[in-house]
């Protein structure tokens, strides 16, 4: 019973108890009391007074059992109880010391266990006060023992125990303190290697790069769902290189021969061009295999050359626009004048080729800007019907309803109103020079996504995009038009991101036009 007290088995600072040693300092107390009970007398103990020492072993016995209950510790506190023990402790052997023959009986000795045990439990000055005490009822026991006339000891021999009472209960105290500052730094060292063992696996399972570990044979290890996504499906925790990834297996092998620690391979599942990095895992005989793609990394250095491309090319433009306005202006004046026919043509062909290299300028200089966003919260259908007037001017007076607008009044986008102009310029007029040409022909629609954002659709009637090339509607200067700059649709999905929304080449869906089908989706509010 004296087992069971105190479940908590925290500790902490001086002044504080330690639950778990006092568990065991209770069951030290319930075997004694036992002990007394049943092997006193064969113990020499009781001699000089039987019934005393009899009542004061089932006394001692009885407090243990009060003072060990969980109920205890709850109603008189934990600090509070270990004093009460440990004063019921020293009270209770004193008087069994006395019944017992006094000093000769080795009762001392069970006291020094007692403080000991004290100082470990408690840890604070009060052991202190316990040591005081025990020396004070030592003392007191010797005297009586010499005042009535019966058998003691000399003072000194009992001062030098009391100075073991203090120094045992002090070396328990400083013991105690030791262990807990020992324990409280083993606990936040696994709590920080802990923490640090969950983030690193974190970390890992949201890299870029593939990561596995091989053990010997080619035994995978570990691996991060990336791994997955580059060497495919096939990939699992006990398999082997050789089985689920051959050509890596081979790689392996070849940097175990030539020494070299970086390889290019191709993935058997996915066909994906990898970077495999060889790294040694610890003494465990283990690989560290990490894995780039190679198309990743070539999309890296293609924006890192567009970037500078960029601004090249637009400070370029800031020079090309002077002449050209010039050029434009000078065009216009002869234009005036009366000539003959052929001059006349080659003033239009002046004319048009200064546009067609003002729009290519134009788009050259939108891609410094994609940077400038200034999102608003645009009524879609209102914006949409103001784009298609001027789009229908712009476009030579052409048929309006060749366009159609089918946008619900309540939708909204949140887009800066310059940019999603200019998208949606670039959309429908690679729509209008592509469709059929008959009323409807080109259709800008919208719905709102079960994720909350917005789609805005844009489809026409025409032949749509072959297969073998819609993989590089979006690269800059690709086009099919043989007076294209091949920017357009580029710049629309760098706008587009630039506001955070995306633009995207769609298939055929059941409510769309069968050509092509290009859809921004955005956010409702900034």
């Amino acid at each position: 019973m004296a087992g069971a007290v105190f479940g908590d088995t925290s500790s902490s600072t001086d002044g504080a108890v330690r639950t778990e040693p006092l568990r065991y300092l209770n069951l030290f107390r319930l075997v004694l009391a036992g002990l007394f009970l049943v092997a006193g007398r064969s113990l020499q103990l009781g001699s000089d007074s039987p019934i005393l020492f009899v009542g004061a072993a089932f006394t001692y016995l009885a407090a243990v059992l009060i003072l060990g209950f969980p109920d205890a510790a709850r109603l008189m506190g934990t600090n509070r109880l270990v004093t009460v023990q440990v004063l019921v402790d020293i009270t209770l052997l004193t008087l069994i010391m006395w019944a017992s023959g006094g000093y000769r009986s080795g009762i001392p000795t069970l006291i020094l266990v007692a403080l000991a045990g004290a100082g470990l439990v408690g840890q604070s000055r009060m052991v202190l006060f316990y040591a005081a005490y025990a020396s004070v009822a030592a003392l007191l026991e010797n005297g009586f023992r010499f005042l009535s006339g019966r058998e003691s000891v000399d003072f000194f021999t009992v001062g030098i125990t009391c100075i073991g009472f203090f120094a045992i209960a002090q070396v328990a105290r400083l013991l105690a303190q030791r262990a807990i500052a020992n324990e409280d730094l083993a606990r936040q060292r696994g709590t920080d290697l802990a923490n640090q063992l969950r983030l690193n696996r974190q970390i890992i399972q949201d890299m870029q790069d593939g990561v596995l570990v091989v053990g010997e044979g080619g035994v995978i290890r570990q691996f991060n769902p990336q791994a997955i996504a580059l060497l495919g499906p096939g990939l699992r925790d006990g398999g082997t290189l050789k089985e689920c990834a051959p050509a890596l297996e081979r790689e392996l092998q070849r940097r175990d021969e030539l020494g070299s620690s970086a390889h290019s391979v191709r993935a058997d599942s996915s066909g994906m061009m990898l970077l495999a990095r060889f790294l040694p895992a610890g003494e465990a005989n283990e690989t560290l295999i990490y894995l780039e793609d190679f198309g990743r990394i070539h999309r890296q250095i293609q924006q890192v050359k567009l970037a500078a491309l960029g601004r090249l090319t637009a400070s370029i433009a800031h020079e090309i626009r002077n002449p050209l306005a010039s050029v434009s202006q000078a065009a216009e004046l002869l234009m005036d004048e009366k000539r003959s026919e052929m001059q006349a043509r080659l003033i239009r062909i002046i004319g048009n080729n200064a546009q067609r290299i003002d729009r290519l300028v134009g788009d050259v200089l939108a891609l410094g800007r994609r940077d400038e966003a200034l999102p608003e919260t645009l009524p879609l259908a209102a914006f949409v019907e103001e784009f298609l007037e001027e789009f229908s001017v712009a476009d030579a007076g052409v048929d309006r309803g060749i366009v159609v607008s089918a946008v619900r009044p309540d939708l909204e986008i949140s887009m800066d109103r310059a940019h999603l102009r200019q998208i949606l310029w670039n959309l429908v007029g690679n729509a209008r020079r592509h469709c059929s040409g008959q009323p409807g022909a080109v259709k800008i629609s919208a719905e709102l996504l079960d994720d909350g954002r917005v789609a805005l659709d844009v489809s026409d009637d025409g032949s749509g995009i072959p297969e073998s090339l819609r993989g590089q509607v979006f690269e800059p200067f690709f086009t099919t038009h043989s007076k294209g700059t091949g920017l357009g649709l580029y710049i629309a999905r760098e706008l587009a991101e630039a506001n955070g929304a995306v633009l995207e080449l769609c298939g055929h869906a059941p409510s769309a036009l069968p050509g092509a089908h290009f859809r921004i989706i955005g956010h409702v509010k900034p």
